[in-house]
């Protein structure tokens, strides 16, 4: 049984299987509404509790009764030099929701039947708190969310099936961190993160209802740092960083498949079906990002912002599948990739604020090793929304629409053909203070 399998799984590998598996470059930039709303242009701008996602220097504006004047040191009772500052605390804190529908549509370029992924409904949620203690200055923060995350997922027909079925990515951040006003203009932040992650792939192996797939989770420790300034009223920069995370993904591999005929010089063999489990593991790196921004305030109505937004999937080249069946080579040679965003918002007489944005986002999957489970393109991303205050509340609501134009791919595989990509997604975020 065991040389069986082992046959069975080296054919698979021939054809291609498990080679081009392994949909882990899901990045999701979208982690409020009000940012989403302007494109996500809100790095020089991070003036609500998700902030610790976007910029985490732009929490202690959240406090700037307090924070506006500067910190003088006098010495106590002990000759310890102790900040002095004006008594303004509090908790704030923000949760939303941020929901999308993505479909990826194939052309074979064979010429055979288009088809589409199955369209379906996914959702990331996203929780920030912060506080300020009332004699330094400083604020603390702590921000829950998914930076990566979603799949797609393919009838068992597709014609691509030996490369992908189905693919997905769940990845939960526990931020905490600390922001400090170092002058009248200038506020830094700095913080670990704690990554969780969990995968799902699933591809087909020879014929329709056999399958390959891998599940794994695993933990990983990362860093951010910020920094924002406002020389002046009607300017402001902003400069995020956050760190390469290397998750280890321990888990099982399944192989399902129908026992079949192989060709010999002596008539076919029958190889028997089998249906096994055995422990595996792969490491995978989640790229570096770095983020710059710059906000133009005209009046206090308005609010112009760009970002350029660089995302270092070069990191990502080969991963090792380990099992001990035999390791398999996994392919990515992804490239690193920007996004270049744009956001404008105007403040109404009765406090609503209206937001527009446009992101134009770069391709980072090659054509030498796509894979349909991450139909990657370049993307026109467009996004409108409204927001404001009631009582002690305050809200946001988004919609984004993403276009990938037709991207044809020729890498000698079954993946080959035109691809094109929409996204619909909504967003909503709200916010109080006590």
């Amino acid at each position: 049984m065991k040389t069986a399998h082992s046959l069975a799984f080296a054919c698979a590998v021939v054809l291609g299987i498990p080679s081009h598996s392994f949909a882990l470059g899901i990045r999701i930039a979208d982690q409020d509404a009000r940012a989403t709303a302007r494109g996500n242009a809100f790095t020089a701008t991070a003036d609500n509790p998700s902030a610790i996602y976007y910029n985490a220097a732009g929490i202690t504006q959240l406090y700037q009764d307090s924070l506006s004047q500067p910190v003088t040191l006098s010495l106590g009772g002990k000759g310890v030099a102790t900040p002095q500052s004006t008594a303004d605390t509090g908790v704030q804190v923000r949760a939303g929701v941020y929901a999308i529908s993505l479909e990826s549509k194939f052309s074979p370029a064979n010429g055979g039947a288009s088809f589409d992924s199955k369209h379906t409904t996914q959702a990331a949620a996203s929780f920030y708190a912060t506080w300020k203690p009332t004699a330094a200055p400083i604020v603390f923060g702590l921000g829950i969310y998914s930076p990566y995350g979603f799949g797609l997922q393919y009838g068992d027909d597709a014609s691509f099936r030996n490369l992908a079925l189905s693919g997905s990515v769940q990845y939960l951040t526990i931020h905490p961190v600390i922001a400090w006003q170092a002058t009248s203009s200038l506020s830094l932040a700095a913080g670990p993160t704690f990554n969780y992650g969990k995968v799902n792939l699933k591809q087909g192996i020879l014929s329709r209802h056999d399958f390959f797939q891998f599940d794994g989770e695993g933990w990983a420790v990362g860093w951010t740092a910020s920094a924002m300034w406002r020389p002046h009223a009607m300017h402001s920069f902003g400069l995020t960083y956050r760190s390469q995370t290397d998750i280890e993904f321990d888990g099982d591999a399944r192989t399902s498949y129908h026992s079949f005929d192989v060709a010999t010089p002596f008539g076919p063999f029958k190889i028997p079906g089998q249906d096994t489990n055995e422990r595996a593991s792969a490491g995978i790196k989640f790229p570096q990002n770095v983020v710059l921004g710059y906000s133009f305030r005209p009046t206090d109505r308005w609010n112009f912002e760009v970002n350029v937004d660089w995302t270092d999937w070069d990191n990502l080249n080969d991963v090792n599948l380990r099992k001990k069946s035999g390791d398999v080579r996994l392919p990515f040679q992804w490239q690193s990739s920007l996004f270049y965003e744009f956001g404008a918002s105007y403040r109404f007489d009765s406090g609503l604020t209206a937001s527009l944005g446009y992101i134009y986002s770069e391709n980072s999957v090659p054509n030498a090793t796509f894979n349909p489970i991450v139909p990657d393109s370049n993307r026109h991303i467009l996004s409108a929304g409204l927001g404001g205050k009631w009582r002690n509340w305050n809200y946001d609501l988004a919609y984004q629409y993403a276009h990938g134009p037709e991207r044809t791919v020729a890498n000698g595989t079954s993946a080959d053909g035109a691809y094109k990509f929409d996204s619909h997604a909504l967003s909503l975020s709200l916010g109080t203070r006590f």
